[in-house]
């Protein structure tokens, strides 16, 4: 796998493109915004000018890995010679079997067509391409080059030599992965949802303030970041969406809290639009 074609240059898009050159891969961006792909090109360099300024890489071998990074505004300019093409847009079904299926008419036939959804099935993605048994769901987590995890979910028709094939992308790139079942929400949103929707819930009812909330979770189990810090992190409108599917397909306890619907309606969608739970200056 030398190739890696990522559709949707957003958060995740642009994290997984990155960690994709970095280990040497030659990456291939596609979005359809300019602006999309302007703003994933900054980021990029500036991680790279990380890596440079850490010691961690050379300036000469930063401009190498850049070197290898094309970015494009048409989809069959992008996947034409790829080993992997991984799509990261938006949480809308509807969506993502559209993007599926120009990836299956463009795609190389031994390509592997992959979606980074973090709730929703890749057998019902894949269904309306001629290759089933070459889709998979590869959920990424954020910030991509931070963290460790890919959960590796099959449809079902996947077949074990694409499951395989993923395993040895995900080690290629550093990453560690595991194999889970598909159900919707997977095993890590189904969990982190359960647990953001709490602790939004518990704002709502006064039970202790958003910084509170927060720091007892980080202190008192040991989480890392708190789940409203989180949230903000993920996007709120993409946490909206998670949740709404989940409450459509496995009931009420995943039904939103009000003041997550509240704050996307009001376009407070976190660290990206400099205001969430939190304020971002």
């Amino acid at each position: 796998m030398q190739k890696v074609s990522v559709i949707g240059a957003g958060t995740m898009g642009r994290g997984i493109a990155f960690v994709c050159a970095l280990s040497g891969l030659s990456v291939s961006i596609q979005d359809k915004y300019e602006k999309g792909i302007k703003d994933c090109q900054t980021y990029i360099e500036k991680q790279f000018k990380r890596k440079v300024e850490k010691g961690k890489l050379s300036s000469q071998e930063a401009d190498e890995k850049m070197e290898n990074i094309h970015y494009h505004q048409v989809i069959e300019q992008a996947v034409s010679h790829s080993d992997l093409v991984i799509e990261a847009v938006p949480e809308i079904m509807d969506l993502k079997v559209e993007i599926f299926k120009e990836m299956d008419r463009y795609a190389p036939q031994h390509s592997i067509l992959a979606t980074n959804t973090s709730t929703m099935s890749p057998t019902e993605i894949s269904a309306q391409t001629s290759r089933p048994e070459k889709c998979i769901a590869l959920h990424f987590f954020n910030p991509v080059p931070k963290m460790r995890l890919i959960e590796v979910i099959c449809g079902l028709e996947t077949s074990e030599e694409t499951v395989d094939l993923s395993f040895q992308f995900g080690e290629l790139i550093g990453k560690e992965c595991v194999k889970i079942n598909e159900f919707p929400g997977f095993a890590v949103s189904r969990m982190n949802c359960l647990i953001g929707n709490e602790a939004m819930n518990m704002v709502m009812e006064g039970v202790g303030s958003v910084e509170d909330i927060d720091k007892a979770m980080n202190l008192g189990l040991n989480h890392p970041m708190g789940p409203l810090e989180l949230a903000d992190l993920v996007g709120l409108d993409t946490r909206l969406k998670n949740m709404e599917y989940l409450h459509q397909t496995l009931g009420e306890k995943y039904r939103p809290c009000p003041i997550l619907t509240k704050y996307v309606k009001a376009g407070h969608l976190g660290k990206k639009t400099g205001r969430g739970f939190y304020h971002y200056s």
